[in-house]
């Protein structure tokens, strides 16, 4: 297990210097978008492994091991969003010439406290809620495998991490996000392969889900019994655990909220070398993301239905002592799967899975934040600041940001593991839908104003707390306890709430620019409507790179031990007196499409429309 894991981790070091060393790392460009000269296999790669993070293995296989197989449904609802990344939002934001999404809507609106509070925002959700899920989920699986040192082995994993993020910037993490997607995929694979042969394939997964009943039970109480509903995907819109309406029309609210405007995925496709790459990139993508059905959350069912009084149990006293959690030790399925299933050597490869799906969802975060705060927050407040000085505060954030992540490791042992992943999803469905309508109206209206959209941002985020609130004030009811929620808590899904919010969300948009001036005629060319007839990028000015010093005089030769550290980090580049943010003009700099590739992205983009529907029909 050992030898496999180590062989892993040189892997990744290989590929982390090797692309470390083909970046063009000195520009602020390169550096945060790649120089814009990805394809659309690591791009589509990436978008995979950033979002199946750690926390998914565990969440997904746990939450498919409590109520059955609609969960997955969360996974395709992101092959429609995908596609309308592609063929809607990228165009919209090439021709914003952009390298932030806080960016985008600076110059779509005008402006600077949208773009400051959507800075802050977004930074603050990361720090929160990707990181923290993330590095409990490879913590909890690290120590059931292995029982190996908490501290210890989550410092090394974050040190290893933010070495060639820090060293390789965006290209190093797309291409290792790469490696870690076909390392990911065939380990799962393998266990699903393995767990599907113990339990006689999907009829006996049907058959011996359908009666996993813990020996342990609760009196007067059905909890300890599967949900007769465990095999459908469409649930009752008033009863199921997943109602269909949510699922369909609430999820895509907080889907498009991950998929088309949260920094870490959509800094992917912008660094994609021409919009046919970024569409394909989505496609490849969409196909990916239809796998973890099968891989991540039946064998969660299936480690119930092999160990129904660990994975199963309801008693509190007995949650308690198999998992150290009295509300339910579901979140274990996926590592309990692998300990009892996996022979030795394969246990490390599924260690190396879970790393990976941990690694590639945190340089993702690194990165990203790391262009949220330099090129939107720092150079804000120091505009003239130079590009090596960008280069420099970027890498130092994310240092901070592994600082941060290890303090984090103290609080999330004491957190309850039930809890916190109810408490990722509400922070998520709380937060998330006011930053989808501004966007979506940011581009499909444009008659919002600036105005508009910061009152309906403020506006939903006071809504979204008041319920936050209440939902951490009233705790959900455990087996055999009445529930006391106030009826806005109980009888209100929270899917249901992200349509309510996003609504309201557009209302307050809505009156608020209608009552308001309207924006500047030129604010109007960063909407959907009119790049598809239009080539041409429009950049803010100075957008692009300076071109360095005009001095003649060359400086004094530096000390090799200097020389090997700047290039290091990447900066040994001409240190020009001013870098304005990102615009790399030799990448996708033009919407235009070479015909051939664009029918091919569109069939493969209707294609995986097409089998995504019958999967849902399938198993409808």
């Amino acid at each position: 297990d050992i030898s496999v894991l180590v062989v892993y981790f040189i892997f990744v070091m290989v590929v982390g210097i090797w692309s470390s060393v083909r970046a063009n790392r000195s520009t602020v460009g390169g550096y945060f978008l790649a120089g814009r000269s990805m394809t659309w296999w690591p791009i589509g790669a990436s978008l995979m492994s950033s979002n199946v993070g750690s926390g998914l293995f565990i969440g997904l296989a746990g939450t498919g091991a409590a109520g059955g197989i609609a969960v997955g449904g969360f996974e395709w609802n992101a092959a429609w969003v995908l596609v309308a990344l592609g063929w809607i939002f990228i165009p919209v934001y090439i021709s914003a010439g952009v390298a932030t999404m806080p960016e985008y809507l600076a110059k779509r609106f005008g402006g600077q406290r949208i773009r400051i509070y959507m800075s802050v925002l977004s930074l603050l959700l990361y720090i929160f809620t990707k990181i923290s899920t993330d590095i409990f989920s490879g913590a909890l699986f690290i120590q059931v495998s292995l029982g190996w040192d908490l501290y210890l082995s989550t410092g090394i994993l974050l040190l290893v991490t933010a070495a060639y993020t820090v060293a390789g910037g965006l290209t190093a993490v797309i291409y290792t996000d790469a490696l870690q997607t076909v390392i990911m995929v065939g380990g799962a694979f393998a266990l699903m392969f393995i767990a599907f042969s113990k339990v006689g394939w999907y009829e006996g997964l049907m058959e011996r889900y359908m009666s996993a009943v813990p020996s342990v039970t609760v009196a007067n109480t059905t909890c300890h019994l599967p949900r007769s509903d465990a095999f459908r995907m469409f649930r009752d819109p008033i009863s199921g655990d997943i109602p269909w309406p949510g699922l369909v029309f609430g999820l895509t609210v907080l889907a498009t909220w991950v998929w088309c405007t949260d920094q870490v995925i959509v800094q992917r496709s912008l660094s994609a070398k021409s919009l046919s790459h970024a569409k394909a990139g989505s496609v490849l993508g969409g196909y990916l993301k239809l796998l973890p059905m099968f891989f991540i959350v039946m064998p969660g069912m299936i480690s119930r239905a092999l160990f129904p009084d660990e994975i199963g149990c309801v008693a509190p006293e007995v949650c308690q002592s198999v998992c150290g959690a009295s509300v339910g030790c579901s979140n274990i399925a996926y590592p309990k799967l692998v300990i009892e299933l996996m022979p030795m050597g394969l246990r490390g490869l599924m260690l190396a899975v879970m790393l990976a799906a941990l690694m590639s969802s945190l340089t993702s975060i690194f990165n990203s934040s790391s262009t949220l705060f330099t090129l939107d927050l720092y150079h804000r407040f120091r505009p003239k600041a130079s590009e090596r000085e960008l280069m420099i505060v970027g890498r130092l954030f994310i240092l901070l940001l592994v600082c941060v992540s290890l303090l984090w490791i103290p609080i999330i042992q004491t957190a309850n593991s039930g809890q916190l992943f109810d408490y990722i999803q509400s922070v998520t469905s709380f937060l998330a839908p006011p930053i989808t309508a501004v966007f979506l109206m940011a581009i499909f209206w444009p008659r919002a104003n600036e105005q508009g959209a910061f009152w309906g941002l403020m506006s939903g985020l006071v809504v979204g707390l008041i319920r936050m609130i209440l939902e951490f004030s009233y705790s959900a009811p455990s087996c055999g306890q009445p529930d006391r929620r106030p009826a806005i808590l109980a009888d209100v899904h929270y899917l249901y709430f992200a349509l309510i919010l996003l609504a309201l969300t557009c209302l307050i948009i809505a009156a608020v620019s209608l009552a308001t001036p309207p924006i500047p005629k030129e604010n109007h060319l960063y909407v959907f409507f009119l790049p598809h007839f239009n080539e041409k990028v429009y950049t803010c000015q100075g957008c692009g790179l300076s071109s360095g010093s005009d001095s003649d005089s060359s400086p004094p030769p530096e000390p090799r031990w200097r020389r090997a550290a700047l290039w290091l980090c990447g900066l040994t580049g001409p240190n020009s007196g001013s870098a304005p943010p990102v615009n790399e003009h030799d990448g996708l700099d033009s919407l235009k499409e070479n015909p051939f590739w664009q029918r091919v992205c569109n069939v493969n983009a209707l294609l995986l429309l097409t089998v995504n529907v019958f999967l849902w029909g399938y198993f409808f």
